[in-house]
């Protein structure tokens, strides 16, 4: 495999194409292989907390996502659901299973096992999410509401998305609650932050 394209390929979306281009400089500049090994895993490890390094890795599953479940060779076993707030899904030969909470891979081997008692000799399961759920802008925003998620969205992007900021509207005082009940947790954010699908900015009131 061509090594540029190689870490291109570990690059979050946003930052392929410039990345491409710093290590097409440095083959031409004959940079060792060794040094661009260490360049590509320093910005792979510094976009390990971008939303689409967990959602591919860590996600949990809840409501409002919408998940595909194949199995390899067996049709009748595809299924794609909008979870709900049971957090359950109905599941052919399986019938009801706890999704909420899980990641994409967790689930594949909870069905895997499930097939596996009984049902069929060796299943391959892929478990993909199709949809993320929503997030949520209010306060001092033209248009308050939910949003569809999309991977690498940023505060800036989101407000956007929400026409804007109002002119009462502070850009040093933004929080985000992430998760519920007890995980719940309060993220003080600016126009950078990486938001993850759920997440709940409030826009505060400047008072200067």
């Amino acid at each position: 495999m061509n090594a540029i394209r190689y870490f291109s390929d570990l690059m979050h979306p946003i930052d392929k194409e410039r990345t491409l281009d710093m290590l097409k400089n440095a083959k031409k500049w004959a940079i060792p292989l060794s040094v661009l090994y260490t360049l590509a895993s320093g910005i792979h490890i510094a976009c390990a907390d971008t939303p689409v390094s967990v959602l591919e890795e860590q996600y949990q599953l809840g409501t409002g996502d919408v998940i595909s479940i194949r199995v390899f060779g067996e049709d009748e076993l595809t299924l794609e659901v909008r979870l709900s707030d049971s957090g359950v899904i109905n599941y052919p030969y399986l019938g009801e299973i706890e999704v909420t909470g899980s990641t994409a891979s967790l689930l594949e081997k909870k069905i895997s096992a499930g097939l596996l008692d009984g049902y069929l000799v060796n299943p391959s399961v892929d478990v993909t999410i199709k949809e993320y759920r929503s997030f949520y802008v209010d306060g001092e925003v033209n248009t308050p509401g939910s949003y569809a998620y999309l991977p690498g969205l940023t505060i800036n992007k989101a407000i956007a998305m929400a026409s804007g900021l109002t002119p009462r509207a502070s850009q040093q005082k933004i929080i985000i609650k992430r998760g519920q009940g007890t995980d719940q947790e309060i993220i003080e954010a600016d126009l950078d932050t990486k938001l993850r699908p759920g997440d709940i900015i409030t826009v505060k009131q400047s008072f200067f």
